[in-house]
């Protein structure tokens, strides 16, 4: 791969990271209840995920997944599902007043989780991974190490990402002060969340 292509990867490979998908809208939701540094920390689940597909792709998952439509249609299922999950959890909220939430009420583990799982779900991410990655990789070299600096450096990327979304939802937070406020808050993440599941039982194999 040459630095021509590498500089070309940067900026297309950003404009995915900065993508309101539903890992973001996570860190918006998760930094208006519990602060930014839960958001931020919490999202290095997202990370562990990509980290996997990345390995997955660079060992030959894309021909597994355009020779299995099955396999290609359990992670879509799974994805949708787990989202839909999250989506009413989310408009059943309570909504709890803002200065009676603690830290400790929203575990680093509990949201790295979520982060991973709905990371992991995703199947317009693993295509990223399977389809977009690959066409800055240079089959006349090694490419091994060419997929290891694309791949260090979306999540490199994804990181500032997490970083502007949970700064994003920390000063939202702000104005959630009013317990009807946070209350549609979580329902329009919740409908966002809910409205991005069903759109991965649209995703075909191959876009």
């Amino acid at each position: 791969m040459s630095i021509t292509a590498w500089l070309f990867f940067l900026p297309a490979c950003f404009a995915i990271n900065l993508a309101p998908g539903p890992n973001n809208l996570l860190s918006i939701n998760v930094a208006a209840r519990h602060g930014f540094m839960t958001a931020f920390v919490g999202g290095t689940g997202r990370l562990v995920a990509f980290a996997l597909m990345l390995v997955l792709a660079a060992t030959g998952l894309a021909v597994v997944l355009h020779a299995s439509e099955w396999f290609f249609l359990a992670i879509k299922l799974a994805g949708a599902a787990y989202l839909i999950w999250l989506a009413i959890q989310l408009w059943r909220s309570d909504a709890p007043a803002i200065d009676t939430i603690r830290q400790d009420d929203a575990s680093l583990w509990r949201v790295a989780r979520q982060e991973c799982l709905v990371a992991a779900g995703n199947p317009k991410a693993i295509l990223v991974f399977t389809a977009f990655l690959p066409q800055f990789v240079d089959i006349a070299k090694p490419m091994l190490p060419q997929f290891a600096v694309l791949g260090a450096s979306f999540l490199v990327l994804e990181w500032v990402a997490i970083a502007l979304y949970s700064w994003a939802g920390m000063h939202l937070g702000k104005w959630l002060v009013r317990a009807k406020v946070r209350r549609w808050f979580n329902r329009c993440c919740g409908a966002f969340l809910g409205a991005i599941g069903v759109s991965f039982l649209l995703v075909r194999r191959g876009q």
